[in-house]
């Protein structure tokens, strides 16, 4: 089970990853509240919510393993 790198929360990757629907345009759509991701230096980052996931990208170097 990943854990968030900015709270150290653990994430459930599969109501992270589960569609809930899809845009006008055919993109999918997933609940934030269950959680989110995001690619960054050839790896994917779990996180609780969409805050822990701006500050994040805010300075991905804080929060990376081995950093």
């Amino acid at each position: 089970m990943p854990k968030d790198p900015v709270c150290g929360m653990d994430i459930d990757e599969g109501a992270a990853r589960a569609e809930t629907g899809q845009t006008r345009h055919g993109a999918t759509e997933v609940d934030p509240e269950k959680g989110t991701r995001r690619f960054h230096a050839g790896k994917w980052y779990y996180f609780c919510s969409l805050g822990c996931r701006i500050k994040f990208m805010a300075n991905p170097e804080t929060y990376m393993e081995g950093a």
